[in-house]
């Protein structure tokens, strides 16, 4: 018996007859807040290169996707078998220059390949595009910060008009004087200056990200400048 099958078998304990009363309480809901603090420690030992915790807390990670699959588990809905057979099956089908005859080159030609596949699968499985999923694949618990670099780099990547959105030009002057460094302190400087001024800077960004989304969808993603 492996190790996964131990743990497994542990959790299903903790949430049987006889249990953890703690564990019995739990559903994917109130787990939610579990798997944001775990993978936020993950990230902290990874920046610290800190490679003996970091072994502890992928399992404090994979405590949290056993868990959620034992819950659904016991609802009659899918088990931790049905999640790894189901991610196995779609990396070996979105890398078929690894387990096909298809012949890339660079991480690039993966990623352009990756979407394209992503894009028709979802066709097969009658999912049609509209408007209101340009940005479905941002991930809503974002950080702001992350939520807003993610949205530019969809407005990039898919060509979205940018007009009023940012002023390119200048976006570009700052580029070519932006270090880590001066980033890291600007952005320091523009937090103390929420602070002083009594602002929420993670929910002022979080609102303009929202709102530049909600004006690009409003428009289907057209660039009204090109007919």
């Amino acid at each position: 018996m492996s190790a996964i099958d131990d743990l497994r078998k542990t959790i299903a304990r903790l949430r049987g007859p006889g249990g953890c009363p703690w564990d019995q309480e739990q559903t994917h809901a109130t787990l939610v807040r579990c798997l944001i603090d775990e993978v936020s420690e993950l990230i902290d030992t990874i920046d610290r290169q800190d490679l003996p915790h970091m072994r502890e807390e992928l399992g404090d990670v994979l405590i949290q996707v056993v868990f959620h699959a034992q819950l659904a588990e016991e609802a009659g809905q899918f088990d931790l078998e049905a999640v790894a057979r189901e991610v196995n099956e779609k990396l070996i089908r979105r890398h078929p220059h690894v387990f096909g005859d298809s012949k890339l080159a660079t991480s690039e030609q993966v990623l352009v390949q990756w979407d394209q596949i992503k894009a028709q699968e979802k066709v097969k499985n009658g999912q049609t595009a509209s408007p209101s999923s340009l940005f479905k694949e941002l991930p809503p618990r974002l950080p702001a910060l992350m939520l807003a670099e993610a949205v530019w780099k969809q407005i990039e990547k898919k060509q979205l008009p940018a007009e009023g959105i940012v002023d390119t030009a200048q976006v570009q002057a700052l580029g070519q004087h932006l270090s880590e460094e001066s980033l890291g302190r600007m952005l320091f400087e523009i937090a103390a200056a929420s602070r002083a001024n009594g602002l929420d800077p993670e929910g002022a960004l979080r609102l303009h990200a929202t709102a530049v989304m909600k004006q690009i969808e409003g428009s289907g993603g057209r660039d009204d400048r090109h007919p």
